[in-house]
């Protein structure tokens, strides 16, 4: 597995082709959350005072994405924004904000951030939550963040994500230690109760 990323540490990374040419930055992360995988970017340029683009960068056209920039071949691969994002369905892949149901009906937090992994494979693996009491004990003072799975079961209405009540055995406190968990969730290996 790659390194993972959180959808929101790739806003302002800059988009740079194979001859070192910075052509924009990430503006927003699309993605299509039934099938689990980013379909693409929206863009502004570079610069502090530089507005959205109207071009997009659609997923297929990306090299690799990394933590430092998101390698493209060349700018010509950039596309009318409409392409990648589709109102409707952009709209039906909203997640942040969204509660965390698992499939057994217990609700377990809100969704902070979308984990993907890096490379070039664009999948969701996961998502940093706001955890409810249902899935972390403890004080009530304390918000508890914690990275979940996501599952092969995902759900989302737009106002709830729906994951595994299983992957919820599968939690972790940090990225660096979610990524073995991610893959022991996707083992079937069991988890250590949180």
């Amino acid at each position: 597995m790659n390194e993972l990323m959180a959808a929101r540490s790739l806003t302002t990374l800059p988009v740079v082709t194979l001859d070192g040419e910075a052509v924009a930055q990430i503006k927003d992360t699309v993605f299509d959350a039934a099938a689990g995988r980013i379909t693409g970017f929206t863009l502004s340029g570079r610069g502090l005072l530089s507005g959205p683009l109207k071009q997009s960068l659609p997923w297929t056209a990306v090299h690799s994405l990394g933590h430092e920039a998101v390698m493209i071949v060349d700018a010509g691969v950039l596309t009318e924004t409409p392409v990648v994002v589709a109102r409707r369905e952009a709209h039906q892949g909203r997640v942040l904000h969204a509660r965390v149901l698992t499939d057994e009906g217990a609700e377990v937090g809100t969704v902070l951030d979308v984990v993907v992994e890096g490379g070039t494979s664009g999948r969701v693996v996961g998502f940093r939550i706001a955890a409810g009491k249902a899935l972390v004990r403890g004080s009530r003072r304390r918000r508890h963040r914690v990275y979940v799975p996501r599952g092969e079961t995902l759900a989302v209405s737009g106002r709830a994500l729906v994951i595994p009540a299983d992957a919820t055995r599968y939690v972790a406190d940090d990225l660096p230690s979610f990524a073995a968990r991610v893959g022991a969730f996707h083992d079937g290996r069991e988890g250590t109760p949180s």
